[in-house]
């Protein structure tokens, strides 16, 4: 009888009620909570409390019932605010356009109290009432964002204050989110869009206006991503009809659009300087940030986007710049919820990820005088730039100074871990196959950043004739030429394979070594795992170290994953149903495949970035440039991501190889290219029944680290091209398409 009493529980409890998804949100604001604090204590991922409360997705049990729990709870303390009754207005009657916003919110919740109502959805204890507000003061989170308004609807901010002893919140400050597309219309009105069809009238009349307003009154915004780290500046993107409302130029001219600035001496750089505020180093230009000095702990400082400068490349973004401003709105507030606030290109804000989640920086314990000073936050890369080793140093670097002008370093000089770009000739049998199947890793990088164990914040040790430490994140001097691959462990078996048909995985070029080089860690770990012992000369090692990527990949896995739904493509798919469901996805959304396309070039030039090479005129070799001044221009971290992202891939080849006997043909960066019978890669990859393949092989799927189809040409097309060319081109760079348009010279 007590199991069909639980079962009967069972059922009421995946019916139990909800409110609606505004409602939701302002709860969860209400008592102070996180998106993460909420998913935590449901065991769910962030962005699943995110879709509960926007209203794409409705909880299942049994989260459902602790969900149901958990509101119902909260909106015991904090019962919806009362409808204020119309006000009658003297003169002439009240548009839409023009009323005023509620005051900000007169109470805040302590953050100590935050994750009580979370943890209460499980325990099903009732948490007490909170005392009663002050006369005067709201109830808290009044001022949440109501149900998305449409685009036509609007939202003017008024000039109505809190009271003076009023805290500030978070809500309050970011009620109308991170940015604002301002655009102006024909009789010079100007209109911000945002988040959520979020739309505002801008009184400023001139740019420093503009900035002081964003700043005092639009409640822009984002909360920091760490509790040490700082919340994000507002973004301002300016269309080009705001350009010209506010006396920019639509268009850069050419010689500015090579400076990449407007001229000292412009008209909108002596505004700026007459209203006191000041700009960075970069000047004006597509990505400028206008600021005051900080005064204590409050920032003054306001970031413009201008797309019609180019500073949405189309590389990145696509046609993000043709769209409406409400368009573009919609699709960078996408991108700034799931990633951060854009901070420039997708690279630098790839790199300011980094910093925003693993700040370098903490409060420490309060001193004697109860006063509390910053310290170096533990797992972090530190505040201060750090030298690199020698053989981590591009060519031009300070450390390299004294090298005769024209030498060229050789592996045994330079760390040299890049990605993949091998090719081969088909074999007589590869060529009674008809097609050419291409499979590529989701977001390759990104799952090689997952649990990369790298140097933090102190400088590399050198040492001689180490023992070799796949632990100790560095470089090692070391001779790798002796591992055979037609003789390796695949796990815990040794196994015969064709290894002229594989590329090595300790060179870029597939080739196999020839003598001592620079490796990072995962790579001669590797070749200890293929069963071959190491014997390094001499290495640079960090003995500080950590998982510093865990949460910058979290975070851009569940956008990527969060994006890829948009387009209709879950995580839970079979392969051919996965494979369905990728057929002309970006078709269905184009929006949604542009900000797609931003999560994973976000990826790749964050990357990039940590090892930044010299730019622009006037500098020369064995000069510093200003990247070597971040203390995120870490060339030995890239080397270390890029290392596993190879052998990873190197490492699903080989299995795929020990279980079917197939061997890839070319391969570039993230995509391997399969002679095969049928078109799709279910031919090349083995399923059963059950939908299980070839253990540590590639497998079909949405998430960072299996793969898609990448496309699929015949193998009479890679003879025409062979033919043509006379050699051997990486068919990989044109198995999308099919079109080869100039000479394979590895541009």
């Amino acid at each position: 009888m007590s199991e069909l009493f639980d079962a009967v529980d069972a059922l009421v409890a995946s019916r139990s009620p909800l409110p609606p998804p505004e409602e939701r949100k302002r709860l969860r604001q209400a008592h102070g909570l996180t998106l993460d604090e909420v998913a935590g204590a449901l065991k769910v991922r962030r962005a699943t409390v995110s879709g509960w409360e926007s209203g794409k997705t409705e909880p299942r049990p049994p989260e459902r019932d602790a969900y149901a729990r958990l509101l119902k709870q909260l909106a015991e303390m904090y019962p919806a605010p009362a409808e204020p009754a119309p006000a009658a207005m003297a003169g002439t009657p009240e548009t839409t356009d023009r009323a005023p916003a509620p005051a900000v919110e007169a109470r805040t919740v302590p953050r100590d109290r935050a994750p009580e109502a979370a943890a209460m959805a499980s325990s099903g204890t009732t948490a007490p009432r909170p005392a009663v507000a002050a006369v005067g003061a709201r109830p808290a989170d009044a001022t949440a964002p109501s149900p998305s308004p449409s685009p036509t609807s609007r939202r003017p901010i008024g000039k109505q204050a809190a009271p003076a002893n009023a805290p500030v919140t978070a809500t309050d400050r970011f009620g109308n989110g991170p940015l604002l597309v301002i655009d102006a219309d024909d009789d010079r009105r100007v209109t911000g869009y945002g988040i959520g069809g979020l739309v505002l009238d801008v009184p400023a009349k001139s740019l420093p206006a503009l900035v002081e307003w964003t700043l005092k009154e639009a409640q822009l915004g984002a909360e920091k991503l760490h509790a040490s780290g700082k919340d994000a500046d507002p973004l301002l993107v300016l269309t080009a009809a705001a350009c010209e409302r506010y006396g920019l130029p639509a268009a850069l001219p050419e010689s500015e659009r090579l400076a990449g600035r407007l001229p000292d001496g412009h008209k909108i750089l002596k505004q700026l300087d007459r209203a006191d505020w000041q700009l960075t180093k970069r000047g004006f230009g597509p990505w400028a940030r206008i600021y005051r000095p900080a005064q204590g702990r409050e920032r003054q400082c306001v970031q413009l986007c201008i797309p019609s400068w180019n500073a949405l490349d189309t590389r990145t973004w696509g046609h993000a710049a043709q769209l409406d401003a409400a368009e573009l709105a919609r699709l960078l507030a996408t991108y700034a919820t799931r990633v951060m606030t854009p901070r420039g290109s997708t690279a630098v804000t790839g790199l300011e990820l980094m910093t925003a989640l693993n700040p370098p920086t903490r409060a420490s314990e309060p001193d004697a005088s109860g006063k509390r000073h910053k310290e170096h936050r533990p797992g972090s890369l530190g505040e201060h730039p750090i030298d690199c080793a020698p053989c981590e140093a591009p060519d031009g670097h300070p450390l390299l100074a004294d090298l005769p002008r024209f030498h060229q370093r050789g592996p045994a000089e330079m760390l040299f871990e890049e990605a993949y770009d091998w090719a081969r000739e088909l074999t007589d049998a590869e060529c009674m196959q008809r097609f050419l199947v291409g499979i590529d890793v989701n977001l390759a990088f990104g799952a090689a950043a997952n649990g990369a164990v790298v140097g933090l914040a102190t400088p590399p040790v050198h040492v001689t004739n180490p023992t070799f430490d796949p632990t100790l994140p560095g470089a090692w001097l070391v001779d790798l030429s002796h591992v055979d691959l037609s003789h390796v462990l695949v796990g815990k078996q040794w196994r015969q394979l064709e290894g002229a048909l594989l590329p090595s995985p300790f060179t870029p070029t597939g080739e196999r070594p020839t003598g001592p080089a620079w490796y990072a860690t995962p790579t001669v770990a590797y070749a200890v795992e293929l069963g071959y012992e190491v014997a390094p000369i001499e290495a640079w090692v960090r003995r500080e170290k950590g998982r510093f990527l865990d949460g910058w990949y979290k975070r851009l896995r569940n956008a990527y994953v969060d994006t890829m739904g948009d387009l209709g493509v879950g995580e839970s798919l079979s392969p051919q149903q996965f494979l369905q469901a990728m057929d002309g996805c970006k078709q269905r959304d184009p929006e949604a495949a542009i900000v797609l396309d931003a999560v994973k070039s976000t990826v790749k030039g964050g990357i990039g970035k940590l090892r930044e090479r010299a730019r622009g005129g006037g500098w020369k070799p064995g000069q510093a440039w200003p990247a070597l001044a971040r203390p995120t221009w870490r060339p030995d971290i890239r080397a270390v991501v890029i290392s596993r992202a190879r052998i990873n891939m190197h490492r699903k080849m080989v299995a795929l190889a020990a279980a079917t006997g197939r061997y890839p043909v070319a391969v570039l960066s993230d995509c391997a290219v399969y002679a095969a019978a049928g078109p799709s890669p279910l031919d090349v990859l083995p399923y059963d029944a059950d939908g299980k393949t070839v253990p540590g092989s590639f497998r079909l799927g949405v998430s960072p680290g299996m793969v898609k189809h990448e496309g699929t040409q015949t193998t009479l097309w890679a003879e025409e091209v062979r033919e043509q060319y006379g050699e051997v081109l990486n068919l990989a760079r044109y198995i999308k398409t099919g079109e080869v348009t100039a000479k394979d010279d590895g541009e």
